[in-house]
């Protein structure tokens, strides 16, 4: 394999080659995407490029490459093992409407033996096997025959089955409900030291995906209904830090260059051994990764600081995260600004990061304040927590002390051991599990309706939310309190915290008391306000969230009410003008979801 130690040598040999192959050369786009609320970070290269594989024309012609910088979040929690990061590069290189299959293998296939000079003997690939439930996308034979005629074995080629309604299993998207998509094939490395089998298994983990080849060639425009495009894509990705792991030969990537003055500097200030023990190099990991993910975000062109709404709720996280880790490592004092130029050293090539050097670690030092007082009022919370607990801590307050201080379960349970009590471990994991899935989707931004979806039926359904809310309250009790919603153009789905199943007559009052507020023609007016006047003001918000300092809130006037209003609720919006916009409210369904906390179903729709 050709020898490249420095993540700027595999850059410039990607994008050389691909140069040479008329493309051209496209600058990293900033980590904050630009008119897209759908998502919080660039996740992909092609991520910048939506526009122009969905047909308009790029000003640099039908062939371009690049190294992309991206935040993933999804599956922060298996940051610490030697593959996994928040931040990463990308090498990408596209077709829009240019060349398709035969071309783009035969590129991968030229790129990783002649110029990586990556012995054919430890490659193998898989291809788009077809998926059962949608029989008119057939099995990928035209990309695996390619493969074949350029000399990998039938046995190192792998169909794999199940995967167009999945987005997963060699099939790529859409990004969304609909649009473009297709069939991928992906690369694989041999990384053990005995040679490859002679059939190739990708169940095994010792071959490791270093590429992966989109073709996207049929436009989804409904469930299970799939066109052929009228302009078939290209979109390739190769990880920069996983290709430079392969090509040295380690089998775990912190202990490349990208990397390896970020591990030293760490074992210095915690005067522990990367590789020695599992749990210290765990949280030597995820400080080097969340760290570096963290001098990105706070270096981006964008300025984004820490925060608990959107990418600055993430940075935040990061941080934190790390910080967390550090405090297991045993490091006193703080230490991330500390760690910045070991992150600086590695990247020359991205200027803005070294332009917003003195922000970085100004944030970081501010942040890394911060968290350690957030440390001692969640101190002062166990002993609060404590005076309640005869026997066990509840897993919710176990929980909360995770959320809203960031102590990591093992530290309020060795606190816990001490008072001779135990946490109960199963409702933690039941809240934990909630709040990961919750994070996963907050991190992609990926929103299917809501705030990413202003048509009218889901302007009616956010609207039908805020009266729903109330009529509970005004039914149930004035307790009664929003524990989350989820709603599409289809249908609004509610939960909030009641100890039972409520009665058909309850039900019928619910509806009843909405319906009434319907036909009365109330106006709907927003306005945004600082949160402590919103609140002061009889405002409701969601239990447990987290609201800027200036809020926008949405109130339903009724003068029949004494207050004025029948609505008041901090929201983002969208909603209707007036409440005769939503026609009729029907309840489909009410059910329990959790311990205390009940969900409702519901529709609206024009008589």
């Amino acid at each position: 394999m050709q020898e490249i130690k420095d993540r700027q040598e595999l850059i410039k040999a990607y994008i050389h080659f691909f140069m040479e192959q008329q493309h051209k050369e496209l600058p990293s786009a900033s980590l904050i995407p630009e008119n897209d609320p759908t998502v919080l970070f660039t996740t992909a290269g092609m991520h910048p490029l939506v526009p122009f594989l969905l047909g308009q024309k790029h000003p640099l012609g039908k062939r371009v490459t690049n190294v992309q910088k991206c935040i993933r979040t999804q599956d922060i929690e298996e940051v610490g093992d030697p593959f996994h990061h928040t931040f990463f590069e990308m090498l990408g290189n596209w077709s829009l409407g240019d060349y398709f299959k035969n071309e783009m293998i035969g590129f991968s296939f030229r790129f990783l033996t002649e110029t990586l000079k990556i012995p054919k003997e430890r490659l193998a690939v898989t291809v788009f096997g077809g998926d059962k439930r949608v029989p008119q996308i057939p099995k990928d034979d035209e990309a695996a025959g390619i493969w074949g005629a350029l000399g990998m074995p039938k046995e190192r080629i792998a169909y794999l089955e199940g995967g167009a309604l999945e987005s997963e299993r060699n099939w790529w998207g859409p990004a969304g409900e609909t649009g473009p998509c297709g069939p991928d094939t992906e690369m694989f490395y041999w990384i053990a030291n005995e040679p490859a089998p002679r059939i190739f298994d990708p169940e095994d983990d010792r071959w490791v995906e270093i590429w992966n080849d989109v073709f996207m060639q049929y436009n989804k425009v409904g469930e299970g209904a799939y066109e052929p495009l009228a302009q078939k894509n290209v979109d390739t990705g190769m990880g920069v830090e996983r290709t430079l792991s392969v090509l040295n030969g380690l089998q775990d990537n912190y202990q490349t260059s990208i990397f390896e003055p970020l591990i030293r500097k760490i074992e210095t200030v915690s005067q522990k051994k990367y590789g020695v023990h599992e749990e210290d190099t765990k949280a030597m990991r995820i400080i080097a990764d969340h760290l570096r993910a963290a001098v990105f975000i706070l270096g981006d062109e964008r300025a984004i600081k820490p925060s608990n709404l959107g990418q600055g709720y993430v940075l935040r996280r990061l941080i934190r995260r790390a910080v967390r880790y550090g405090r297991i490592l045993g490091i006193e004092g703080n230490f991330m600004s500390l760690l910045t130029k070991e992150v600086l050293q590695v990247y020359p090539d991205y200027q803005e990061l070294h332009r917003n050097h003195k922000f970085i670690t100004e944030q970081l030092e501010e942040e890394e304040r911060k968290f350690k007082l957030t440390l001692e009022k969640g101190l002062k919370k166990f002993d609060e927590i404590m005076e309640d607990t005869k026997e066990i801590i509840p897993g919710k307050e176990a929980f909360l002390l995770f959320q809203s201080y960031g102590f990591p379960i093992e530290m309020t349970e060795e606190l816990a051991e001490e008072k001779g009590i135990k946490v109960d471990m199963e409702e933690y994991n039941q809240e934990f599990k909630k709040h990961q899935d919750l994070s996963r989707t907050l991190s992609s931004g990926a929103f299917k309706s809501g705030l990413a979806d202003d048509s009218e039926a889901t302007k009616r359904l956010h609207t039908a939310t805020h009266l729903l809310n109330e009529a509970l309250r005004k039914v149930l009790g004035s307790d009664i309190k929003q524990k989350g919603s989820n709603i599409n153009p289809e249908r609004l789905r509610f939960d909030f915290n009641f100890s039972r199943k409520l009665t058909p007559e309850e039900l019928k009052n619910v509806e009843e008391f909405i319906n009434s507020k319907i036909k009365a023609k109330l106006n709907v007016i927003r306005e945004e306000i600082p949160i402590e006047d919103a609140l002061k003001s009889g405002a409701q918000a969601e239990f447990g969230a987290k609201y800027p300092e200036l809020v926008s809130i949405y109130t339903i006037e009724d003068k029949s009410d004494q207050r004025g209003w029948f609505s008041k609720e901090i929201c983002t919006g969208p909603h209707v003008n007036n409440t005769s916009e939503l026609g009729k409210f029907k309840i489909l369904k009410e059910e329990g979801v959790a311990a205390g906390v009940r969900r409702i179903k519901a529709v609206v729709w024009n008589e």
